[in-house]
């Protein structure tokens, strides 16, 4: 469970130095090899200070998650947004915002969270987290779009999804020409599949 915190400078300080070390420390380590001793020691604080802000390895997981991926107001895209934008030829506004990006092309690019996204034992749990965050929005979307029921809604968000991340991982997730083209060619892929499927 989330631990309540103040918002002090001190406390924000603490908490970017803890988030700091752990991506450190991914670069060095796999993750299950990372250990709260480590990070103490990495981020020059005590074990105490640490649990005063998080319960584990796991909560500085998804807090670091939370900050790659965009889970923000300011972040507003979705896989159906963005298969949208594509198909109406306005992948510029892309280029030029990419709040509106789905949460895991967010982060192309950004050598801060490369080595988490590149870390083959957390795909799941990366896509789990996006998965879990995304289908309130997503979903509903999937619905309207296409008249399916919730169920195959939501088995068709897992396939894009699932499909999304591991193509970004094979583009190395460098957000380049190339990573364009790919995306055109999956959104014209998904929009034909999708009308295909809408009642």
């Amino acid at each position: 469970m989330p631990k309540e915190r103040k918002t002090d400078r001190r406390t924000l300080y603490t908490i970017s130095a803890i988030k700091d070390a752990f991506l450190d420390l991914k670069r060095e380590l796999p993750y299950d090899k990372i250990s709260v001793k480590q990070l103490c020691e990495k981020a020059e604080i005590s074990r105490a200070t640490f649990y005063l802000h998080y319960d584990g390895i796991d909560h500085v997981l998804d807090e670091v998650l939370d900050d790659a991926l965009l889970f923000s107001e300011g972040a507003t895209g979705n896989a159906i947004d963005l298969i949208d934008i594509i198909q109406s030829g306005r992948i510029q506004s892309i280029q030029e915002n990419e709040a509106i990006l789905p949460a895991c092309q967010r982060i192309a690019d950004s050598d801060r969270y490369h080595d988490l996204f590149m870390d083959q034992s957390l795909s799941e749990y990366i896509i789990m987290r996006i998965f879990n965050h995304e289908k309130a929005t997503v979903i509903p979307a999937l619905v309207k779009k296409t008249g399916l029921d919730e169920a195959a809604a939501e088995m068709i968000f897992r396939f894009m999804l699932h499909g999304s991340f591991y193509v970004n991982k094979s583009l190395n997730w460098e957000k380049n020409d190339r990573w364009y083209e790919f995306q055109k060619t999956l959104s014209a892929f998904l929009d034909a599949g999708l009308r295909t499927i809408s009642r």
